[in-house]
């Protein structure tokens, strides 16, 4: 790589990274494996950065990356053996409210929990789509589906959400 491609990717990883980490967190990693799959993805842009650069969708390519990332984590044998011992629900994902940030953690252990009630496809077009977002189109393109199918998840999703218990609990239990 030459100076300037160096600068335009390290300017791209400043600017990518911390939405890559919370997108990977949405997606169902935890925080360590987020950071995890966002410096796996962003050393798989460095490898292909010509073809990351000149996609015409340069969101929805890396958000695909990521994706696969998060899936070929997720068949290690390490992830089975986790997965079925049951380790990853007494991990601590769910730290205790301190007094300061009570609120911000209640309202985020509802969100991932009610997340945590979609199954896989939903709940990457939910985060895609609404905490990413990535147009119907970009996120079509990253999930390699067609745009009829993000709007057909979507609107499942949303009516899931809409009724979740965790959500209604910050609500007030009014549905909006």
């Amino acid at each position: 790589m030459d100076r300037d491609t160096e600068a335009e990717y390290a300017a791209y990883v400043e600017q990518a990274w911390a939405t890559l980490v919370r997108a990977a967190v949405f997606l169902g990693a935890m925080p360590h494996e987020a950071e995890d799959l966002a410096q796996t993805t962003l050393v798989r842009c460095y490898t292909g950065w010509d073809k990351v650069s000149n996609a015409d969708n340069r969101d929805a390519y890396v958000y695909r990356m990521l994706l696969n990332c998060l899936r070929d984590n997720r068949r290690t044998r390490w992830w089975k053996d986790r997965a079925a011992t049951g380790a990853w629900e007494d991990s601590g994902t769910t730290m205790p409210p301190t007094a300061d940030a009570t609120d911000a953690v209640a309202v985020a252990d509802a969100v991932h929990r009610a997340l945590s009630c979609l199954t896989k496809p939903n709940r990457d077009v939910v985060v895609l789509r609404y905490f990413v977002q990535l147009t119907e189109r970009q996120t079509a393109e990253a999930l390699g589906v067609p745009p009829g199918t993000v709007k057909s998840r979507l609107s499942r999703s949303l009516a899931l959400l809409a009724a979740n218990d965790h959500l209604l609990d910050i609500t007030g239990g009014s549905t909006r």
